[in-house]
């Protein structure tokens, strides 16, 4: 017997992030990011601080996003001033990611917006269950 749409899991995990993605937008929308971006940028000065200076693969793998899409992303954030690709002194055919001066300001900030995106859309639900949940949905192999 089918379900109703209220007892799909899948139909409401649909609806849930599309309000949830509305909800990013909204932040990241006056700080002149879109919600790939976001991901990219933070990824990248995430990295950065952790003193990785990534290539686009590694960047695309700690993203989970597509390498030819990252790449096109990555393009769009250096010519906003956010990202800056430099020769890799160990292999002068690939190039290393560093997050600018302008890109290590706005990543913070936006961190900051979607964490509040987050804890507002994620307040019916305890931290801890949401992590725990997510993740397991995220990495099932985990």
């Amino acid at each position: 017997m089918p379900l109703t749409p209220g007892e799909s899991p899948g139909f409401l995990l649909w609806h849930a992030t599309l309000r949830w993605q509305r909800g990013i937008a909204a932040a990241l929308g006056p700080l002149g990011l879109t919600h790939v971006q976001f991901v990219l940028l933070a990824c990248a000065w995430w990295l950065n601080e952790h003193g990785e200076h990534p290539n686009q693969q590694a960047l695309a793998r700690q993203a989970g996003t597509d390498v030819k899409m990252t790449s096109q992303v990555v393009r769009t954030l250096e010519q906003k001033g956010l990202l800056a690709r430099e020769v890799d002194p160990a292999d002068t055919r690939a190039k290393r990611l560093r997050v600018t001066a302008a890109g290590a300001e706005l990543a913070p900030r936006a961190i900051a917006a979607v964490e509040g995106v987050d804890e507002e859309f994620f307040r019916p639900v305890a931290r801890e269950d949401a992590v725990t949940l997510l993740g397991r949905l995220a990495h099932p192999e985990s």
